[in-house]
Formats: structure tokens, C-alpha cells, sequence
């Protein structure tokens, strides 16, 4: 049996607005309803991103979402559409760049919360 991921909970002040801005960006549906207290975003056919409301101290957490190049370009644009600020490097300042020294193309943004979204096009975690 292969294990694939299937949904992750996303910690929020404002599941609501969180859930939204995310769905836009990346262009995907959700709702404001869902099993149990979410938000769900349906990421994909096989992942959905559950936001939660927190009252309790946010911890940063990272999430990282592979693309196509013709995907990446559509989100990106909606990023820079809604004016985040975006940067190439995980931990490096906002510089309105795309990282392509992996070969592919990378992107990084914050949302309100604190969390690190990455965007890419080449998986430098595994081999293709």
C-alpha cells in the first residue's frame, strides 16, 4: 500500500480569511464550512487543507505546494495581484524574485499568520 498525504490542519486567527486567501491564490475551491470546525481548501484532488481557529500562540509552520510551470505563473501573478510581498529564499528578505537555481522556478511568501508558503516547479527534496 503507498501512503499518500490527505489533508493538514492549518492553525488560524481568522480561518475564514485565511481559507479564502489561500483558495484565491492558488486558485482552487473551499468552504466555509466543513467537516468539524474547518475551513477546507481542496488543494487538489488528494489534499485538502483544513484552517482552524486558533486563540492560542501561532506557531510558524511551512508548507510547500508543487506546480506546473504554467500553474506556478498563475499563481504567481495572483500574489503579486493582491500585492504580497514574495521573496526567493526561504529565510531571506522580501526581494520580489522566483529562485531558479534548482531547476526549476521557487517562491516564497508569508500569509498573515505567520506561515511560509513555498511554491515550486522541481521537487529538490526527492529526485523527479
Amino acid at each position: 500500500m503507498s501512503i499518500h498525504l490527505d489533508h493538514l490542519m492549518v492553525p488560524a486567527r481568522d480561518k475564514l480569511a485565511s481559507a479564502k486567501l489561500l483558495a484565491e491564490l492558488l486558485g482552487v475551491p473551499w468552504s466555509e464550512t466543513g467537516i468539524g470546525p474547518f475551513a477546507p481548501v481542496y488543494a487538489s484532488n488528494s489534499l485538502t487543507l483544513d484552517f482552524d481557529e486558533w486563540a492560542d500562540p501561532i506557531p510558524m509552520l511551512h508548507y510547500c505546494f508543487r506546480v506546473e510551470q504554467q500553474t506556478f505563473d498563475a499563481i504567481l501573478e495572483r500574489i503579486k495581484a493582491a500585492g504580497i510581498p514574495y521573496r526567493s529564499h526561504v529565510h531571506g528578505r522580501t526581494d520580489f524574485q522566483i529562485d531558479t537555481a534548482h531547476g526549476g522556478s521557487i517562491v516564497y511568501w508569508n500569509e498573515p499568520d505567520g506561515h511560509q508558503w513555498e511554491m515550486l516547479t522541481v521537487s529538490y527534496a526527492r529526485p523527479a
